[in-house]
C-alpha cells in the first residue's frame, strides 16, 4: 500500500504536535508548513524534526501553499495554523482576519487548483457559536461569534461548506471544543492556571513566565484571572487530534462537534488545579478587570452524538486527568528553576 502524505499547516502547535505523532504512528509521510526554520526550536515537534519534512511558507500568501501543494502532493491537508488566541484576536483584528480567515481560503483554493482529489481537515471552533441560547451545541446551532477570531473561523468555516458544495472538494470541519493539554501556550488560561499552581506549590512568589500584560503570572504569590464564571467544555488534545484524522477517513466530507459535553466554570478549573497538588485555589487566585474580555463568550458546551454515532469517536482523558497532567508538567519543568 503506498505511504500516504499528509500536509499539516500550524504543526509547530498544539494540535500539530499530537496529530503529527499520530499520523507517523500511521506510517504517513508528513509535511509541515512552518513560517521559518527558528519556529522549530523549543516547539512541541523540536524532537520530530528528523522525522518529518518542513516546507516553509506563510497562509498570508498564496504562492508558497500552491508550490507546497505542488511539491509534495499530499494527499490529505490539516489546516490548524491560525492566530488562536480568542482573547488576543481583538489586538490582532486583521491578523486574525487575515491568517485564520483568509488563510484557509487560500488553502482551499490552493487545493482546487493543484490536486482537487486531496482530503482537507479544516479546523473550524466552538467559539464561532459565540452567545449560544441553545446549550448543549450541535452541528444545527446557529452561529454567533462575539470576538474577531470566532468570526474569522466562522468565514473559514463557511468558505470550506461553498467550496465543498459547489467544487465537490473533500473538506471535512471540526468544530472543536476548548481542548488542552501540556503542549498548550502559556498565556491559555489552563495553562496560566497549570504553571501558576505548579509556581506557588513549589514557592515560587514571582514567576519568570509573564501575562499579557507584562507582569508576571503568578505575582507576590497570586494569580490574577478574569471572569472566574466563564463556562467551558475542557478537553485533551491528544483525544481530539484522533477525530480530525477520522473525519478524513470518512467516505463523505462532513462539519462534526467534538467536545466532552461536560461544561465547568473557570473556579472549577482553578479547584480542579490547586486541588491536584493539595491546596485550596480560594488562596491564591484574585479577579483582574484587566484580563475580563470585552465580549464573553456564552457557555459553550459540546453535543457530539454525531462524531460518536458516525465516526465512533469520544473522549477518553477525564477533566481531572487533564489538569493534573498539566500541573505535573509544569512542576517538573519549574523544579529546575526553583532549585
Amino acid at each position: 500500500m503506498k505511504q500516504r502524505t499528509a500536509l499539516v499547516t500550524g504543526i509547530t502547535g498544539q494540535d500539530g504536535s499530537y496529530l503529527a505523532e499520530l499520523l507517523l504512528a500511521k506510517n504517513y509521510r508528513i509535511v509541515g508548513m512552518v513560517l521559518k526554520p527558528s519556529d522549530i526550536p523549543g516547539s512541541p515537534i523540536a524532537y520530530l524534526s528528523n522525522t518529518i519534512q518542513l516546507a516553509f511558507g506563510d497562509l498570508l500568501d498564496t504562492y508558497p501553499i500552491e508550490e507546497i501543494i505542488r511539491t509534495y502532493q499530499p494527499d490529505e491537508v490539516y489546516n490548524l495554523a491560525a492566530q488562536s488566541y480568542p482573547g488576543e484576536s481583538w489586538r490582532l483584528a486583521i491578523e486574525t482576519a487575515e491568517i485564520t480567515g483568509l488563510g484557509a481560503h487560500r488553502v482551499f483554493e490552493a487545493v482546487r487548483n493543484i490536486k482537487p482529489e486531496c482530503r482537507i481537515y479544516q479546523a473550524s471552533s466552538s467559539e464561532m457559536f459565540g452567545t449560544p441560547t441553545i446549550v448543549p451545541q450541535n452541528e444545527q446551532t446557529p452561529f454567533a461569534p462575539v470576538n474577531p477570531y470566532g468570526a474569522a473561523k466562522l468565514y473559514a468555516h463557511t468558505m470550506a461548506q461553498i467550496y465543498r458544495t459547489s467544487y465537490n472538494l473533500f473538506i471535512a470541519c471540526g468544530i472543536l471544543f476548548n481542548h488542552e493539554s501540556p503542549r498548550r501556550g502559556i498565556h491559555f488560561l489552563t495553562q496560566k492556571v497549570a504553571y501558576g499552581a505548579a509556581c506557588i506549590k513549589l514557592g515560587i512568589l514571582n514567576s519568570p513566565e509573564l501575562n499579557e500584560q507584562g507582569e508576571p503570572i503568578v505575582k507576590d504569590g497570586k494569580i490574577a484571572l478574569g471572569n472566574l464564571e466563564a463556562k467551558r467544555d475542557w478537553g485533551f488534545a491528544g483525544d481530539y487530534v484522533e477525530a480530525m484524522w477520522m473525519m478524513l477517513q470518512h467516505d463523505k466530507p462532513d462539519t462534526l462537534v467534538i467536545g466532552t459535553g461536560e461544561v465547568r466554570t473557570v473556579w472549577q478549573l482553578c479547584e480542579t488545579a490547586f486541588s491536584s497538588i493539595g491546596m485550596d485555589w480560594q488562596k491564591y487566585v484574585v479577579v483582574d478587570p484587566r484580563f475580563i474580555r470585552l465580549t464573553e463568550t456564552g457557555t459553550t458546551v459540546a453535543d457530539a452524538t454525531k462524531a460518536k454515532t458516525e465516526l465512533g469517536w469520544s473522549p477518553r482523558t477525564s477533566f481531572t486527568d487533564l489538569v493534573k497532567m498539566m500541573v505535573d508538567h509544569q512542576m517538573k519543568l519549574l523544579k529546575n528553576y526553583s532549585h
